[in-house]
């Protein structure tokens, strides 16, 4: 039965100005020139694994089953960390084991945590040990080249998991940004600023309908913005005025509408977001 050409993502921080992903491509289709290569995105910022964890867990979902996801960014080449192979329900993830899985393998307990896609119990993942499946020649400094695109492209041939290596448990694990949650505030924080400078929080749809249904009236502080409504729409609001929205991942984010909330606000990733109620006087 002949196996249908399989999807290969890639996510690097190589940026497309140096021939690097190019190369990759190029040792991919080498192997199988029947290789659907995608770019997810090759601007995640020089060794940011934190940025590289939450973009793929954001992205992935959105690509068909069995979806071979590779990331290579790594600061930690050539040294004694691990290369793994990660398989769940639904897609493979080949890449080093620094943490960019994070937010794949966190497991929720209860509202206080994004909404994830838990796969520390439903997922095989291996280290890539056999040389079968790598180039010839592997360098200390390009395992994007000869370790993870060979492996990937091997995985889209239909090689089981089992060739590439032996079982690897306890992931390496970033920490992460929780919220916390009282009777009078739900604190979050940003988790990403994205190219048009909206500050995306760490807060999901789900947690912030249930505590502000409980709480009206409430107001979102974040630096030295004040916001009192949620946003269906940008337009909703005037030209250069912040404000808050869910956005398209299911995340509360703060943005200013045709402008930058990043620049406008002057705040950065891991800086806090507040929601608090509203005192109500009483004659």
């Amino acid at each position: 039965m002949e196996i249908p050409p399989r999807i290969i993502t890639l996510t690097t921080d190589f940026g497309t100005s140096d021939a690097y992903v190019g190369v990759m491509k190029g040792v991919i289709l080498g192997i199988n020139p029947s290789a659907q290569v995608v770019d997810l995105t090759h601007a995640i910022p020089p060794q940011d694994v934190h940025e590289a964890a939450f973009l793929i867990h954001s992205a992935h979902r959105y690509f068909p089953k069995g979806t071979i996801h590779t990331i290579v960014v790594d600061p930690g080449v050539g040294s004694n960390r691990r290369a793994i192979v990660c398989q769940t329900d639904s897609a493979f993830f080949v890449c080093p084991d620094n943490g960019v899985l994070s937010y794949l393998v966190e497991e929720t307990s209860g509202p206080n945590f994004l909404p994830v896609c838990a796969i520390s119990k439903r997922a095989n993942a291996v280290t890539i040990e056999n040389p079968a499946y790598l180039l010839p020649h592997v360098s200390n400094t390009f395992h994007g080249r000869d370790i993870f695109a060979p492996v990937a492209a091997h995985l889209s041939l239909g090689v089981p998991l089992a060739r590439i290596g032996t079982p690897v448990h306890n992931l390496v694990q970033l920490p992460m940004p929780e919220i916390h949650i009282s009777d009078d505030t739900l604190t979050g924080q940003i988790v990403k600023v994205d190219s048009f400078g909206n500050l995306i929080t760490n807060i999901s749809r789900r947690d912030f309908v249930a505590w502000t249904e409980t709480a009206p009236p409430y107001t979102i502080q974040i630096g030295n913005a004040r916001i009192n409504r949620l946003n269906r729409a940008y337009a909703e609001s005037d030209i250069g005025e912040p404000l808050a929205i869910i956005g398209s991942f299911g995340l509360l984010e703060i943005a200013v509408n045709r402008g930058s909330a990043e620049e406008r606000l002057g705040l950065k990733r891991g800086d806090a977001v507040i929601i608090r109620k509203k005192r109500l006087l009483h004659p």
